[in-house]
């Protein structure tokens, strides 16, 4: 890792988000987990927007760790769900459930549902000297009525993104990097940074 570049803390010990993350911030900025910051606290998602709970991260890290970072919260938004399960998509199936088994709800709840469409969105908060500023990414897709695929994470196997024929667990990184929410929002964010240098 480059000790050289400016460095920010993203709000997560997750492997798959700081792996996604890492790749389109590469060369541009160093970015480290909470785990390599020594935060192991159980860092509260308690609000009920996604603009919320990436605020809430956000703070945590800045007020108690004193680094710039950024945190993001991602829902899964479903139209013929009114939207749902939006900022509670990780926890959708019920306290200590895994992805398979939000997976394994969502199936159960489209199953007959001819309206499909869905869409993922990605906020990130990002606290950088001492100002605070969100973006969000968006992807347009379909719910799909099996899992497809073995990369990604989360909803990824019964999602595919508008007029792409696959799902993201079938792409590569790269390939969905491209267009994912993550992607769309860290891109912003980037631009965010480059604008204030």
């Amino acid at each position: 890792m480059n000790t050289q570049l400016p460095t920010l803390v993203m709000a997560t010990n997750n492997p798959h988000k700081l792996h996604e993350i890492r790749e389109i911030l590469e060369g541009q900025y160093r970015v480290m987990s909470l785990d390599e910051i020594g935060c192991h606290d159980d860092i509260p998602e308690t609000a009920e927007t996604l603009e919320g709970n990436a605020l809430i991260k956000a703070r945590w890290v800045k007020e108690r760790y004193g680094y710039d970072c950024f945190a993001d919260d991602t829902g899964l938004e479903v139209e013929a769900l009114g939207g749902a399960p939006g900022v509670y998509s990780a926890r959708w199936a019920g306290p200590g459930c895994t992805p398979a088994d939000n997976v394994a709800k969502m199936l159960r709840v489209m199953q007959g549902q001819s309206n499909r469409r869905a869409r993922f969105r990605t906020v990130i908060a990002l606290i950088k000297d001492g100002k605070e500023t969100l973006v969000d990414g968006t992807v347009d897709g379909e719910i799909l009525d099996k899992p497809v695929g073995d990369n990604g994470f989360g909803y990824d196997p019964i999602f595919s993104p508008s007029n792409s024929g696959v799902s993201f667990a079938q792409m590569t990184d790269e390939q969905k990097n491209s267009i994912s929410h993550r992607g769309r929002a860290t891109r912003a964010l980037l631009q965010h940074l480059a604008n204030t240098q």
